[in-house]
């Protein structure tokens, strides 16, 4: 039997992270008293590993003080979680949508720039845990474009290439999908432009819940 795998990124494609990374990012950079980066700017990064994610930002800073603001952004991540002031809300029908493949018979997975802790964190909240058979995050891989954690996402249930999606918002994601050779599916509703996941390889962009629906089936 063929396993149809569905792997998703989870910041601007799962869930709405956007005000929750922006206010870790300017929290992390007050502590360590460098200036922080436009919000503009944090967005476009999400997606990356934390620390590559902070040399795309302030590639000017010493090694060490890239080093600190990544801890800070950790620590004001955790800080937000604790307090119960983290929102990640899902986007519209994303749940149902997860529900209706894996009742069709998709296995679904997660390849992330969040941490293990963060992606269980925001599974469990939404009730989803149990949906996805596998999980892969920037903790114990390369950063995207790797192709690493689509790479262990497959081995981990025996998918193919040729049967295994990668959804994202991101030209990172989409430029992981094609390093791993498997179909890049873009969405409208997070941090990149259409245009440049299209750029980047993607077979198409959805605008919606059903768009992305027809778009995974093929």
């Amino acid at each position: 039997m063929t396993i149809r795998l569905a792997v998703f990124d989870c910041d601007g494609t799962l869930s709405d992270g956007q005000a929750g990374v922006v206010n870790a990012m300017s929290a992390a950079y007050a502590e360590v008293g460098a200036p922080p980066p436009p919000h503009s700017q944090v967005r476009r990064i999400v997606g990356l590993s934390l620390p590559q994610a902070i040399r795309h930002l302030s590639p000017e800073l010493p090694e060490d003080t890239q080093a600190a603001v990544v801890q800070a952004y950790k620590n004001a991540f955790r800080r937000s979680r604790e307090e119960g002031s983290l929102r990640e809300p899902l986007f519209e029908g994303m749940a149902d949508l997860l529900r209706r493949l894996h009742g069709a018979g998709w296995t679904l997975g997660v390849a992330t720039g969040k941490s293990d802790r963060g992606l269980a964190s925001t599974l469990a909240s939404h009730r989803l845990t149990d949906l996805f058979s596998t999980t892969h995050t920037a903790d114990r891989h390369p950063s995207k474009p790797h192709p690493a954690m689509l790479e262990a996402a497959m081995d981990d249930v025996l998918a193919e290439a040729e049967a295994t999606c990668m959804i994202g918002d991101t030209v990172f994601d989409i430029q992981m999908a094609v390093a791993a050779g498997v179909r890049p599916i873009g969405v409208s509703w997070g941090y990149h432009e259409p245009s440049e996941l299209l750029a980047a390889g993607a077979v198409g962009v959805a605008g919606d819940m059903a768009e992305l629906e027809d778009l995974i089936h093929g």
